[in-house]
């Protein structure tokens, strides 16, 4: 069995190329929708059943996801359908977000924080980690109460944990060494 990013890439690449830069980032938004709306286990178990059409399973999708799809997203929502290849959905939104951050120079990032941070706070930190990381950031925070204190900052496949429970856990392994 292919893997689903290797599945995955040849749709988002080719949505990615028939899009444009322009109105590449418009359109993440939608196709994040229905990856999310594609990722259910109940949509996937009535796509799967033989006496559902693909005509019925695009028309679930799309009025689920609940936003207008335009016609390149709705294109790859019937080409996946008809390939036989709804559960990669979720992944071929993860891979095209990724182009459009990387055309733009732009990154997404979660913030996980023991604590809710407010809109000052989150402005400082993202300012902060912009620095850190060279470029600008998406950021989206969730509140993890197990940090104890600080901050843990995931960014692509870079981590930067400042939080109090990774300092314990360093000191815990150089006291027991």
């Amino acid at each position: 069995m292919a893997e689903v990013a290797t599945i995955a890439r040849p749709y988002a690449e080719a949505l990615f190329k028939a899009v444009g830069g322009s109105d590449a980032r418009a359109l993440a938004e939608q196709v994040e929708a229905i990856g999310a709306v594609a990722g259910d286990a109940q949509l996937r178990q009535f796509a799967d059943n033989p006496k559902v059409n693909a005509k019925q399973v695009f028309d679930v999708v799309s009025s689920v996801a609940k936003v207008a799809l335009d016609a390149k997203v709705a294109n790859l929502l019937s080409t996946v359908i008809d390939n036989g290849r709804l559960p990669a959905l979720p992944e071929i939104a993860a891979q095209f977000r990724a182009l459009v951050n990387a055309s733009s120079g732009v990154s997404d990032a979660t913030i996980h924080s023991a604590f809710p941070l407010d809109a000052a706070q989150l402005a400082d930190t993202v300012a902060a980690l912009e620095k850190r990381f060279g470029r600008k950031l998406n950021a989206t925070v969730q509140v993890d109460e197990s940090l104890i204190g600080g901050v843990r900052v995931v960014v692509g496949d870079e981590v930067l944990d400042t939080s109090v429970k990774a300092r314990l856990e360093q000191m815990k392994v150089a006291l027991t060494s």
